[in-house]
């Protein structure tokens, strides 16, 4: 007898086809999907891929596959939102130490802008040894980043529109349209550094020598006469983040969220100008 050709499942979807008797294996399967989804998303965490295959290799085709390959893919999706984001700022039972905040706050304990620093250490050195290896001895990148000018993060503008954004969560946490603990597990993938951060990081990583570093206010676009200040801000916001608040919170919430932040900045408009700073970094990559 020849295995190869004789031993198989039963195709289709008969009565007796293996995609309409494999409950069993399902069964299995989900009893331990845990470790497997656990598997995929520490290599992904660990790793960053830009491209993820997953085969499974199991009797044969049915609902079992489809099951399986959605659980990781709904894991995976889950762990991209708190990729990059400071493991540090979850106690060991997954609970934000930052609760109520989406970015550093005054509220804020001190852990929090130091696990943010430690990100951002990491990132940042990590993208100037890959930008390294894509350029020549003397080629020069620049670099615009946001920024703030002091030491401390709650006195920057940029820290402000975060801030602003918090209370827009928490009004409609008031209103009951989203679940307190939603905005607890959700922050920002986001840093804003000091130029003294951004020297000692290009110092330590070693590739490039900066040619000029300068830090400037981010003037007022005066030209958008149809929309307030606050609502062209929102929707600059809203393009940048908004997949990530859909998939976390959900569609429902979006347009009122951030009708209610453009709402919260043209308010804090009118106690003075909102500056956010920058960063411009003209570096040479060393011989």
């Amino acid at each position: 007898m020849d295995i190869k050709k004789v031993f198989h499942m039963i195709g289709g979807i008969g009565e007796t086809s293996y995609a309409a008797n494999s409950s069993l294996q399902k069964g299995a399967i989900d009893m331990v999907k845990h470790i497997t989804t656990e598997s995929i998303v520490e290599l992904y965490l660990a790793t960053a891929p830009q491209n993820l295959v997953i085969a499974d290799l199991g009797c044969s085709s049915g609902p079992n596959t489809l099951s399986v390959i959605g659980e990781i893919i709904d894991a995976i999706d889950r762990a991209r939102l708190k990729f990059m984001v400071p493991v540090t700022l979850y106690d060991e039972d997954g609970k934000s130490m930052n609760k109520g905040k989406i970015y550093i706050s005054e509220s804020s304990p001190h852990l929090v802008s130091e696990a943010y620093l430690i990100q951002f250490q990491e990132d940042f050195s990590l993208f100037l040894r890959s930008r390294s290896l894509e350029l020549k001895s003397g080629g020069r990148m620049v670099l615009i980043l946001l920024g703030r000018t002091g030491p401390h993060h709650t006195q920057s503008a940029n820290a402000l529109l975060w801030e602003l954004l918090s209370r827009s969560f928490g009004i409609l946490i008031s209103r009951g349209d989203i679940d307190e603990e939603k905005l607890n597990s959700f922050d920002t993938h986001f840093y804003a550094p000091s130029q003294e951060e951004i020297e000692e990081e290009v110092r330590k990583e070693g590739s490039f020598a900066i040619d000029r570093l300068e830090v400037f206010e981010m003037r007022r676009d005066i030209q958008n006469g149809s929309s307030t200040y606050g609502t062209t801000v929102a929707t600059t916001v809203r393009a940048i983040q908004e997949s990530m608040i859909r998939h976390h919170f959900g569609e429902h919430i979006v347009n009122d969220l951030f009708e209610i932040y453009g709402r919260l900045i043209d308010e804090e408009m009118t106690k003075g100008e909102i500056r956010p700073i920058a960063s411009i970094v003209a570096m040479r990559k060393r011989l």
